[in-house]
């Protein structure tokens, strides 16, 4: 057996020859050959009994999985708009120089591979970059010329200076949850003396809606997985947080993760659920270590396991799944495909996770911030929980602030606090734009300050980001355009296509080839995007163009050449070739001199 296959057959062997565990066999088998040759992956087919092509596509899914190989350094530049205004793009550059390599490409040693990555969640302390996996911040041009001796030396990266690794929480303001001191267990016990349904109800009564976006009311959801036929329940944490400009999840896994972890116990309480996962995604992976140490001390101390605090049939622990790179699993349903070892497709819906999620059993599925809320629901009660922020929008909410600004981090704000107020606390001046809820999310313009952050206002998973009078809105929202088109799973027509031809539309405008015709189809494009996609990631790609078009509309037009239709392509051009070959220069073999013929 040669040493691929056997460094495959070690990874399935450790995850007991399950097939739901491909993701995490693949993962390992990448940590120690480097990539995934097609010798590794027909052995790990045979071994889970798994059609080759399945494995294949599981590899080819994930941006952090590699079927050919890669540098021994493989260092991915954070290409979020917030790294690319602290100037990632010409350090990517100065590194590529130093390294003799191209962005893409591997340098002729194999020593190293530079290309870029999607927001890495540190946009409070970029440019930032991941080498090997592991987060790189505060990026500047001294730091690059390190990076490049280290590389150049072969060092490897356990020996690089841990200055380069530190990630801080960068808290600027506590609240309810962040402010507040935490005792394990503590929230679990208030809990179980309430009774399973006692507890439900007092979820019930805290109006708590989901942190992740969505709004839903997590009470409903336990509820309807707390009734769903079938025994074995699951609860998931969705700790993928991929949306750009977000990474209040990171510092509540950092500093916090007892509070999420017993939050996921509570659901477990009130849904009766044996079986527990969390999602962590890739970019974090650095806190894998911290994570599977704090397990461990709850399982030692009664607060995982078998007959948690003592009580008869409370049975239920935690496993952590390792994400690869793949915006689209921050969605529930293909966050479930991805925890099930396949590619992260969303599902249809209905039926829904909490009657057939992960395997098919019913399946609670809470953001970080969600379950970490709930122990302050379990220790202060649901109606002193709703009495902060709005009827609509109970309790307080973490925002992820980053851009132009003096103070960037994590800022916690009852909900109803107005984006004025956030503006002036961060520090923000001469604020033109603010991005709410990352790429997906709300384009606010200047007039606009007075609105709330608020589900019935101004809806957010928690990015905030600032853009003040020198920088271009047009070029803002382009670039969350090539991030869709990037992040686009590939599953549907329209978002395939649809977000493709949307990024060809805002080049062509770049390019200063636009004309107003191509606004037109601009906005066809985002109706279509809107109507017609598959899940939201391709209903909310056009979400920055339609704001921005409709708010900063000069921004678009000042790059028109003209008001009636121009083509990008110049098919005349294109045949000089043909031309040259026949050896033609007439008239007729001109589009633009027919008329002369």
């Amino acid at each position: 057996m040669h040493d691929a296959e056997r460094v495959a057959a070690q990874a399935v062997e450790r995850h007991r020859r399950e097939p739901s565990q491909l993701l995490q066999v693949l993962v390992e088998t990448q940590d120690a050959i480097g990539y995934l040759p097609a010798a590794a992956l027909t052995r790990i087919a045979g071994l889970l009994e798994l059609p080759r092509s399945r494995v294949e596509g599981v590899a080819g899914f994930y941006s952090f999985l590699h079927t050919e190989p890669v540098g021994r350094f493989r260092i991915l530049f954070s290409d979020n708009i917030i790294d690319r205004m602290l100037g990632s793009r010409a350090l990517m550059e100065r590194l590529c120089r130093r390294l003799g390599v191209s962005p893409g490409q591997v340098s002729p040693g194999g020593e190293a591979s530079v290309d870029i990555t999607s927001c890495t969640g540190m946009g409070d302390q970029g440019p930032a970059i991941l080498v090997n996996g592991v987060a790189v911040t505060r990026l500047d041009e001294a730091r690059v010329e390190r990076i490049a001796a280290l590389v150049h030396a072969g060092t490897p990266l356990a020996a690089w200076p841990a200055e380069f690794f530190r990630v801080d929480d960068n808290i600027r303001r506590r609240g309810a949850l962040l402010g507040a001191d935490f005792v394990p267990g503590s929230a679990l016990q208030a809990a179980m003396k309430r009774g399973r349904n006692g507890w439900l109800e007092e979820m019930r009564v805290s109006g708590l809606r989901g942190r992740g976006g969505a709004g839903f009311t997590t009470a409903v959801k336990w509820g309807a997985c707390r009734d769903a036929p079938g025994a074995d329940k699951v609860v998931v944490c969705n700790a993928d947080e991929g949306e750009p400009g977000t990474f209040k999840d990171r510092v509540l896994l950092a500093s916090q993760a007892d509070r999420v972890i017993e939050g996921m116990t509570l659901a477990a309480w009130a849904t009766g659920a044996r079986q527990g996962l969390l999602y962590l995604r890739g970019e974090y992976r650095y806190l894998l270590k911290h994570l599977r140490a704090v397990l461990a001390v709850r399982r030692a101390a009664g607060l995982l396991g078998a007959r948690i605090l003592g009580e008869s049939g409370f049975d239920f622990d935690i496993d952590i799944h390792l994400g690869a790179g793949a915006y689209v699993c921050g969605e529930e349903t293909a966050l479930l495909e991805s925890l099930e070892g396949k590619r992260g497709t969303p599902r249809i819906r209905p039926p829904f996770p909490v009657t057939h999620g992960y395997l098919g059993r019913p399946t609670v599925v809470n953001n970080v911030e969600t379950l970490a809320k709930t122990t302050l629901i379990a220790l202060q009660g649901g109606a002193a929980f709703a009495a902060t922020g709005t009827p609509q929008s109970t309790g307080t909410k973490l925002l992820s602030i980053s851009g132009d600004c003096a103070y960037s981090g994590v800022y916690e704000y009852p909900f109803g606090v107005t984006i004025e107020h956030v503006l002036e606390d961060c520090g923000a001046h001469d604020p033109q734009v603010v991005q709410v809820g990352g790429a997906s999310g709300v384009t606010i313009a200047s007039h606009e300050f007075h609105r709330r952050i608020a589900f019935e206002d101004v809806p957010t998973a928690g990015a905030f980001m600032v853009f003040d009078g020198r920088r271009d809105p047009f070029e803002m929202a382009r670039n969350f355009v090539h991030f869709f088109a990037h992040e686009s799973c590939g599953f549907c027509t329209p978002c395939r296509v649809g977000t493709a031809l949307l990024k060809g539309y805002m080049d062509k405008l770049a390019s200063g080839k636009g004309a107003k015709m191509d606004l037109a189809d601009i906005e066809w494009l985002d109706r279509l995007l809107k109507n017609a996609s598959h899940c939201g990631l391709g209903s909310s790609a056009p979400n920055p163009v339609i704001d921005t078009l409709l708010k900063f509309r000069p921004a678009y037009e000042r790059r028109l050449v003209s008001l009636d239709f121009k083509p990008a392509f110049d098919l005349d051009a294109a045949l000089e070739t043909a031309r040259r070959m026949t050896g033609r220069d007439d008239p007729a073999a001109h589009l633009d001199r027919r008329e002369e013929v």
